[in-house]
């Protein structure tokens, strides 16, 4: 055995962003124009917005972000915010992220959903429908034991 082994441990991932789950940032996180004319009442199927209120400007690694639940990732925002209007924009963020299909929860629906649902959630109209043929996956050359 060499004594010349190099060992050093594994970096370590302590937090998840979209940008390292997607390779890329999306333009609406440095460009306000892009959210700006976000109407989240219409946005937002029915009456109801109030799943809305409770997302809320937060902040990751320092950075000004958004928590998207669907890929249990953060959506960093890299434009200036103008005060008094942190979770509006926060929130326009979020729905431009959802509707466009960029969220990584929302790409694994085609594969991993096992029941019918709109792919773009209910933000989206007309949303195709996925996890209508859901079969368990398969390990090639796995049986299951005999009991």
């Amino acid at each position: 055995m060499s004594e010349h082994l190099a060992y050093s441990e594994p970096e370590k991932i302590k937090s998840i962003d979209a940008e390292f789950l997607s390779g890329h940032r999306f333009p609406y996180q440095e460009d306000i124009s892009l959210v700006e004319d976000v109407d989240l009442d219409a946005a937002t199927p029915g009456d109801d917005i109030n799943w809305l209120e409770d997302v809320e400007l937060l902040s990751e690694d320092g950075t000004p972000a958004v928590f998207d639940r669907y890929s249990n990732s953060f959506l960093k925002i890299y434009f200036p915010i103008p005060a008094g209007r942190e979770n509006e924009i926060a929130r326009k963020v979020l729905i431009t992220h959802l509707q466009s299909g960029n969220s990584y929860g929302i790409r694994l629906k085609e594969t991993h959903c096992k029941f019918p649902q709109p792919e773009l959630g209910p933000w989206v109209a007309g949303s195709r429908t996925v996890g209508s043929e859901w079969k368990p996956p398969v390990l090639e050359g796995w049986e299951a034991p005999l009991h």
